[in-house]
C-alpha cells in the first residue's frame, strides 16, 4: 500500500458523511506504518470498541469504510476465521458491519463480514504478527495469500459500494 496522509484518509470514506469523517480519530502514527507490508490500513476507535475503520486502494481510488461490531459480538472469545485473510483466531475475529455507500446506506442497508478485530490481516498473511491460535496448514505461498487477501478485500469493498 502506498503511504497515505490524514487528509487523504478523511477524504476516502465512502459510507459516512463528511462531518462524520472529520470526527474520526485517525491514527497518529501514519508516518511509521509498515506500508510495504500493508494491503489495508485498519484501526479500532480507542474511545469506542465497537467502531473500526478500514482504508484501502480499490479500483484506482483510496476507499475508506466505517465498520461497526454488533454489541453481541464485541469481546466474544470464540475461535473464528477472518473472511479477508482466512486466518483462524481465538477471540480476535468478529462480525463487522458496514453501512452501504450512498442512498442504500442512508436507507439503513448494511453488509457484514468476519474480520480480525485488530485489522492486522496484511501482517497475518505475511507471518509478521504472532498468531493466537494454531495456524492452518496451507500450501499457498505468501504471495498467493496476499493475492487472496486483496481479492477478498476487493469483494467486500464492492459489496459496500453496491447500490440496493
Amino acid at each position: 500500500m502506498e503511504p497515505v496522509t490524514e487528509p487523504q484518509v478523511r477524504a476516502s470514506f465512502i459510507n459516512c458523511s463528511k462531518g462524520e469523517a472529520a470526527r474520526i480519530r485517525v491514527p497518529r502514527d501514519l508516518g511509521t506504518q509498515p506500508w510495504d507490508d500493508l494491503d489495508l490500513l485498519g484501526w479500532r476507535d480507542p474511545q469506542s470498541p465497537g467502531r473500526a475503520y478500514l482504508v484501502a486502494h480499490h479500483e484506482g481510488r483510496l476507499r475508506g469504510i466505517v465498520l461497526r461490531a454488533p454489541a453481541s459480538t464485541v469481546g466474544q472469545a470464540q475461535r473464528s476465521m477472518c473472511s479477508l485473510c482466512v486466518t483462524v483466531r481465538s477471540g480476535n475475529v468478529a462480525l463487522q458491519v458496514a453501512p452501504r455507500a450512498g442512498k442504500a446506506g442512508k436507507a439503513g442497508h448494511t453488509v457484514g463480514t468476519y474480520v480480525c478485530t485488530d485489522l492486522s490481516c496484511s501482517l497475518q498473511v505475511r507471518g509478521k504478527t504472532a498468531s493466537d491460535g494454531p495456524r492452518m496448514h496451507e500450501t499457498l505461498t505468501v504471495e498467493q495469500k496476499v493475492e487472496r487477501l486483496r481479492g477478498n478485500l476487493a469483494d467486500f469493498l464492492r459489496r459496500v459500494l453496491k447500490e440496493g
